[in-house]
């Protein structure tokens, strides 16, 4: 398969996977971006598609991953924006100069280098925008052993810098 299978085979059903991009999306806008992104998949990964099998549905599979991908990341952005929010709050109403929001800055810091190395460096990865593989990719270890890693870390964090969540109370 090549840009042949792309031109021939995908794009002639960009008008159906804009209609499918839509039932997603709600937004004219947003659904277009949807089928780049979905066609962007389609062209890098189109080796694992099985000729002769159903290609509109290996498609709106695809297109459904994307979305829901998204939808899930953008969950997790507002739900740390709203927690950076709070923290922020925290820091606001206990911390009034410079010299006070570094100490917070400083605890912070100290708390991560207390951590082992192998649950900070999986958090700050997933922090940064990683997914699960990617990340045990990069360490050669399974998507479990990862997501294991990233949840001691945040427990760990929690309870370590419990007094500032005391502070908001």
């Amino acid at each position: 398969m090549n840009n042949d299978f792309v031109k021939n085979e995908v794009l002639v059903h960009s008008d159906t996977l804009l209609k499918y991009a839509n039932r997603f999306t709600k937004d004219e806008n947003e659904a277009k971006d949807l089928l780049q992104e979905t066609l962007i998949k389609v062209f890098r990964y189109q080796k694992n598609y099985s000729v002769g099998t159903n290609l509109l549905g290996w498609i709106y599979t695809i297109m459904r991953s994307i979305f829901l991908n998204a939808c899930r990341k953008k969950k997790i952005e507002e739900n740390y924006f709203k927690n950076i929010k709070s923290f922020s709050l925290v820091i606001n109403n206990s911390a009034k100069n410079k010299g006070e929001n570094s100490f917070v800055r400083e605890d912070i810091l100290k708390v991560m280098k207390s951590l082992p190395e192998k649950y900070i460096e999986a958090f700050v990865m997933y922090f940064e925008g990683y997914k699960y593989y990617e990340i045990a990719e990069h360490f050669n270890v399974p998507e479990g052993t990862i997501k294991t890693r990233i949840h001691t870390a945040r427990k760990l964090l929690q309870r370590k810098l419990s007094n500032y969540r005391d502070i908001n109370s």
